[in-house]
């Protein structure tokens, strides 16, 4: 009966907003001197002029990664057939439609790249041996959104046209198109170095539920101070009034995580069920949103710095023992 009233109590409750609106606060933004220079190369107009299969091959040669990760040339069963395949949608008149879009909505990339290096000349106050990668954009038929490695990342324009576009990513859910807005971009980069095992450590033994929450609440606290002053929501793909929700809720949501034993669980069931990409976390109630868990690793995150004023980024990126950084925090939200 317990469970039963505080799921019905969350029902209720979930959508309420707070008096306060927190996740749109800025974060410390570091005092660089000097923007780190990005180099952003626009390919999309190129792709687009391609006129003959012998300068598609060319491409496909100088950028070996847009051929094998965007277009994804593995999953053809050979080269002609690939390359027939790219060579027509290349020379549609709908990717015209496209190209003209993305400049809509992108113009010359300026703004896209002022955020990257924005972000980038963070990353170099933190980690002063950083070097930052370069920037490919592309438009690829909705094909692959980015790559991200050390040394280059690739954007799909395309996949970030966002609400209203003539042209959006087919077959997927409304609650993951969140991810495709223009904002979305950097912060999603950011959150890719984020849980990369480069920055953020993990102790590769630890399965439980709690050391992936950490993992990922490690993450969207290096994004956010990458990006010091983006919104909560952008960072987790949440409404406002989702983030609203669960800071106004967070104590119920916690109860329902220490009620149903989730934090030491190693199942991949539980995992899904709290960490997993979903529209909404139903364990919990039917206003609290998908991932939930992430979420909450990342208040936990937000705690234990709060308390531990003398951390810097660097070092909780480099804190392995998950539930060490736990205890820690003194994590227990109490009613607002």
């Amino acid at each position: 009966m317990k469970i039963s009233v505080l799921a019905a109590v969350l029902l209720i409750l979930l959508a309420a907003g707070c008096t306060k609106d927190e996740q749109d606060e800025c974060v410390f933004k570091p005092d660089t001197s000097g923007k780190v220079a990005v180099v952003l190369e626009p390919l999309q107009d190129s792709i687009v002029n391609i006129k003959s299969k012998d300068a598609l091959v060319a491409l496909f040669t100088r950028e070996p990664l847009i051929r094998d990760y965007i277009f994804r040339r593995t999953e053809y069963p050979s080269d002609s057939v690939f390359l027939d395949e790219l060579y027509s949608r290349f020379n549609n008149p709908h990717f015209d439609t496209l190209l003209l879009e993305t400049k809509r909505v992108f113009g010359d990339a300026s703004g896209l790249k002022a955020e990257f290096e924005e972000a980038f000349t963070n990353i170099k106050y933190y980690y002063p041996d950083f070097n930052p990668p370069r920037i490919q954009t592309i438009i690829s038929g909705l094909d692959t959104d980015m790559l991200v490695t050390d040394s280059l990342i690739i954007v799909s324009l395309d996949f970030y046209l966002g609400r209203g576009a003539k042209y959006r990513p087919k077959n997927v859910y409304n609650y993951i198109l969140r991810k495709y807005d223009p904002e979305d971009i950097v912060p999603s980069a950011m959150l890719i170095y984020g849980i990369d095992g480069r920055f953020n450590k993990t102790d590769m033994n630890d399965k439980t539920v709690l050391a992936d929450m950490i993992a990922y609440g490690k993450a969207f606290y290096f994004a956010k101070h990458m990006l010091p002053c983006t919104p909560d929501s952008t960072l987790i793909w949440y409404t406002p009034e989702e983030i609203k929700g669960s800071r106004a809720n967070e104590d119920l949501i916690w109860a329902r995580f220490i009620e149903s034993n989730v934090l030491f669980a190693t199942s991949h069931v539980v995992k899904k069920d709290y960490l997993g990409e979903r529209p909404v976390t139903i364990q919990v109630g039917e206003k609290c949103p998908g991932r939930i868990g992430q979420w909450v690793g990342w208040r936990i995150v937000n705690k234990y710095m709060e308390s531990h004023t003398d951390v810097a980024l660097p070092q909780l990126m480099n804190t392995a023992n998950a539930q060490q950084l736990f205890k820690e925090s003194h994590y227990k939200p109490e009613r607002r």
